[in-house]
């Protein structure tokens, strides 16, 4: 047996360190954290110094037990878990449950797995950091404060069954800003004026080049007088300036900038790129991954000086000392780099991608600067003040270019093009000169890469916290990334091209959206509550200074529990204010009276959002509600704006008739969400509304009255298969196809409006080969246990509708008996 065990989080990252260390040291794998707070009473004795209590993983009872059996064979555990603040809790919580003492343990960190890290790793062993591992602690607790006390009120308040975070519930409210930016947003058009001009060179051939005018124009009437004025007029060049300029490489990589620029070049999603860059790290290719610095090692630019002399020269080679500029950012990490400058480092596709984005990125880094000639023409109208500029650029030296060129295809608002050789006095002819309307176009959405710029530029999340606040705000379904299709817009050209000026109009599609982020209803609702309720935690400021707190407390300058007190003392007091009067009145505003029923008319927030009532529960009558537009607000609605809603059908917004029955067509939410209404609610109701749920990428806001009305022919019958009916409609979950009992979701490209009987029949075969892969086993006495694979392939316990993993790698889990199975789930 071996004297030492060394304990890492990662089976794969185990696998790695094995190769590295001799038959003296055992490595074995928590498979991360193995304890986490308690559910029990938020798992935090408040009025103790806001004490933790911590219960073990059910589903890592077998893992434990391997750790325990280890620990009593080993003369020294060594605690090499990664070097953030997560990492140091992990350590402290295996050091916790496996009772490990100083003498025989000891922490060694690394920031990346190689042999020689390793090694000296272990020649300088420490202690755990507790300054670190309570700041990991605060976070925890805070976050699970927050979260429940919020999550239980949005119950009481807007709809069951909602949560909220302290950091993911500002993330939200930068998407719903930006989003009623763009509703707002109104296009202005103007004309763009863009010229070919020709002349004749010294050798007798004809050149031509691009211009564009100055100033845009601003409308038609003043584009098609420039143009004529053009016709009769002649051109002669005013000033020729060339200027050397030069551009510098980026810094190496940080987490936020490879996510950015995965996003950018491979289109991956923050979390994608993570797991890719995770697997890299656990493989010892690169450094560790989640990083805020851009700090290179003298080991690391001796490596690149090296390779840089090599395969470029002496010219090539500049020594740079990045400085990182991100709030809180620790310099004593280092950048995202290779572990050792190879080009080849996996077999994997987009693993071999990103790393070769990694090695250029920081190869270039260490590179000279790109130089430039830049050149500015200026070109003057006989008839008009107006000027034409053509901007123009050559490189003279490629310089850091020729390893990482980040001004390439996708960059092509960086690209200029190479002018011809002109001079001052010279005159030019028109070829084309095309006066185009353009528009301007509303706030960019924000994709999950540009988030992440957003949230680190102000101080708001740490690396490791990214993709984890991306993730959540979508699977809470506040936020939906899609893409969107544009809409097609007319606009006019004007062209003089061989002394005739001709108009014409023509189309384009314009607003489309490529894998953005989207607020939902219910992400617009709930960030509207907190907003008004809890101001300070939305506050951007509010929440990054909460982010130093946390970085002081790493660092020993403040006691965790007295900043948890600081902060939770004050958002306690909300948390009851808010919640008592919600008991009392809902939330209620008495607007007034009701003229002919003369029922009191009350604003306040229900269980699906804003809501104007007409009544009150005790009344013999029950109350009628009717939901708020997008317009409108609690504070600002007034008595005649609620009673017109009221009159309108009192269930949302109001989007027209449906001309086959005559009722009213109303957009609200609903229980599950977003949804329009046919017929109104009213006190001579004489059958209830019919109700249609929205489809992916429509919104209350947004939705007209024809899309409404469509919603309306589903669900629709498309035929048979195997003699019984299939039917398309929408539930809660999205789009589906129903036969013989069962739910089929259509893909994001299926249109439940036009998907046709083969289509569907398509994705039926498709579920049950599915169901059929992943079945292992099944246990006839109980209905609700069987073995499958789950959505990534991995064997797993199913239990009442429950995922439990198999950990251990070397069981066949066909194997497995019913009583093995229930002792997985804890039975």
């Amino acid at each position: 047996m071996a004297e030492n065990l060394l304990i890492v989080e990662s089976p794969a990252k185990a696998s790695t360190i094995k190769k590295y260390l001799g038959k003296n040291f055992e490595v074995k794998s928590s498979f991360g954290h193995i304890r986490d707070l308690s559910k029990k009473n938020f798992g935090v004795d408040v009025k103790n110094d806001f004490k933790p209590s911590y219960v073990l993983d059910p589903k890592k009872s077998k893992v434990i037990k391997e750790l325990k059996d280890a620990v009593k064979n080993a003369k020294t555990v060594w605690l090499a878990s990664d070097e953030d603040r997560e990492g140091e809790a992990i350590a402290w919580h295996l050091a916790q449950v496996l009772k490990l003492k100083e003498e025989n343990s000891k922490r060694i960190v690394f920031n990346e797995i190689t042999k020689k890290a390793v090694t000296k790793a272990i020649e300088h062993p420490r202690t755990i950091n507790q300054d670190i591992v309570n700041a990991q602690q605060a976070r925890r607790i805070l976050d699970r404060l927050v979260g429940f006390e919020l999550s239980q009120l949005l119950w009481k308040k807007v709809k069951s069954s909602l949560s909220a975070g302290r950091v993911q519930s500002v993330a939200v409210r930068f998407l719903v800003d930006r989003e009623r930016e763009i509703i707002k947003f109104e296009a202005a058009a103007s004309f763009k004026v863009v010229a070919i001009f020709t002349f004749i060179d010294d050798k007798g051939k004809k050149v031509s080049f691009k211009a564009v005018l100055k100033q845009k124009l601003k409308d038609k009437k003043t584009a098609l007088k420039f143009v004529n004025t053009c016709l009769k007029s002649e051109f002669e060049i005013s000033s020729v300036e060339t200027k050397p300029s030069k551009r510098s490489p980026l810094p190496p990589f940080t987490t936020s900038t490879l996510q950015q620029e995965a996003s950018r070049k491979f289109g991956f999603s923050v979390a994608q790129t993570m797991t890719v860059a995770q697997k890299l790290y656990e493989a010892g290719k690169i450094t560790y991954m989640r990083t805020d610095s851009v700090n290179l090692s003298n080991d690391a630019i001796a490596n690149n000086k090296e390779l840089i002399l090599e395969k470029f020269g002496k010219k090539y080679l500049k020594i740079r000392k990045f400085k990182t500029t991100a709030k809180g950012a620790q310099e004593a990490h280092e950048a995202i780099r290779p572990s050792s400058m190879v080009r080849k480092a996996s077999s994997d596709r987009n693993q071999q991608k990103l790393y070769e984005l990694i090695f250029n990125r920081t190869l270039a880094s260490q590179m000279a600067d790109a130089i430039f000639d830049k050149t500015n023409v200026t070109i003057d109208i006989s008839n008009s003040p107006e000027q034409f500029v053509a901007k123009g650029e050559v490189l003279k030296f490629d310089g850091f270019l020729k390893a990482y060129n980040y001004l390439d295809e996708d960059n092509k608002k960086e690209k200029t093009e190479i002018l011809p050789p002109l001079k001052e006095k010279q005159k030019l002819d028109i070829d084309t000169l095309t006066a185009t309307e353009r528009f301007t176009h509303h706030p960019a959405r924000y994709t999950e890469a540009s988030l992440v710029k957003k949230l680190e530029e102000l101080g708001i999340g740490r690396p490791s916290t990214y993709a984890p606040i991306i993730s959540t705000i979508q699977k809470r379904g506040y936020v939906v990334k899609e893409s969107r299709d544009g809409v097609k817009r007319n606009y006019n050209e004007i062209v003089l091209k061989n002394g005739k000026i001709t108009e014409s109009k023509k189309s384009e599609i314009a607003n489309a959206e490529k894998k953005k982020l989207f607020p939902t209803d219910i992400g617009m609702v709930v960030n509207d509550f907190l907003s008004e309720h809890f101001d300070k935690i939305m506050d951007y400021n509010f929440t990054a200074n909460v982010e130093k707190d946390f970085d002081k407390i790493a660092n020993g300058k403040i006691i965790w529990h007295k900043m948890l007190g600081k902060f939770y003392t004050d958002f306690h007091k909300v948390v009851e204010s808010t919640t008592e009067n919600a008991e009392r009145n809902a939330g209620e505003r008495v607007l007034g009276e009701d003229p002919k029923t003369k029922r009191k008319v009350v604003v306040r927030i229900a269980k699906y959002g804003p809501v104007v009532q007409l009544g009150q529960t005790e009344d013999k009558e029950k109350p009628q509600y009717a939901s708020l537009n997008k317009e409108q607000h609690l504070e600002t609605i007034t008595l005649e704006e609620a009673l017109a809603l009221l009159e309108d059908g009192g269930n949302g917004k109001l989007l027209g008739d449906d001309p086959k029955t005559g009722k009213s067509i109303f957009a609200r939410i609903g229980k599950f969400g977003p949804l329009v209404q046919l017929g109104k609610y009213d006190d001579e109701m004489k059958e209830k509304p019919q109700f249609a749920n929205l489809l992916k990428g429509q919104t209350i806001d947004t939705i007209t009255l024809v899309q409404a009305i469509k919603l309306f022919e589903l669900p629709r019958t498309i035929g048979k298969f195997e003699e019984k009916v299939v039917v398309v409609g929408i539930g809660r979950f999205g789009p589906f196809v129903l036969h013989d009992g069962k739910f089929v979701s259509l893909k994001k490209t299926d249109d439940p409006m036009k998907i046709e009987i083969d289509r569907a029949i398509e994705l039926i075969g498709d579920k049950r080969k599915l169901e059929k892969e992943r079945h292992i086993k099944d246990f006839p006495k109980n209905k609700d246990l069987k073995i499958i694979k789950d959505r990534w392939g991995r064997p797993c316990v199913h239990y009442k509708k429950k995922y439990y993993r198999i950990m251990d790698k070397d069981t066949d889990p066909k194997k497995l008996t019913e009583k093995a199975c229930l002792k997985i789930v804890g039975k």
